[in-house]
């Protein structure tokens, strides 16, 4: 059922969306030291898919796309560097890599790992915005916590 599912699972993901989250969350978290948060709320109005932190403070932004309808109809993401250092699209095995940007960062994943098909050009984030979106992401972290110890308390997720 719906009420059971922890509420950063919103349900507008695909099953492959999914996927490829859990996969890319897992390889950055294993193989570079990155915590990660999934469905981010941004200052713009966007929504990041998976926002990662590196152990110096690097803020990545990763960007799903399940198929290439997904991609040709979304033409929003170029908003979410201004929110990142680097900037990835993250994609499943079965789609082709040429159909994305050479400038931007790329992944590969599925759901049990992933990998980084070509790294992102590095934009540093100014640093009040740095400053802002790490206490949005610290508060955003506890209260995800609060919620799956405390199943009926009022989030504000």
């Amino acid at each position: 059922m719906a009420e059971d599912l922890p509420p950063i699972v919103d349900l507008r993901q695909s099953a492959t969306a999914l996927r490829v989250q859990r996969g890319v969350m897992r390889m950055l978290r294993e193989r570079h030291d990155m915590a990660c948060y999934a469905e981010v709320p941004l200052a713009n109005g966007r929504r990041a898919d998976v926002l990662a932190v590196g152990p110096k403070g690097e803020i990545w932004i990763i960007e799903i796309k399940s198929s290439l309808i997904d991609f040709q109809v979304d033409r929003k993401w170029p908003e979410y560097r201004e929110f990142s250092d680097r900037f990835f699209f993250a994609k499943p095995p079965e789609l082709e890599a040429e159909i994305f940007p050479e400038t931007e960062g790329l992944m590969v994943a599925d759901g049990h790992d992933g990998a980084i098909l070509r790294d992102s050009p590095e934009t540093p984030m100014a640093p009040a915005r740095r400053k802002a979106l790490m206490l949005k992401l610290a508060r955003m972290g506890a209260d995800r916590i609060h919620v799956l110890m405390d199943p009926g308390s009022r989030s504000q997720l």
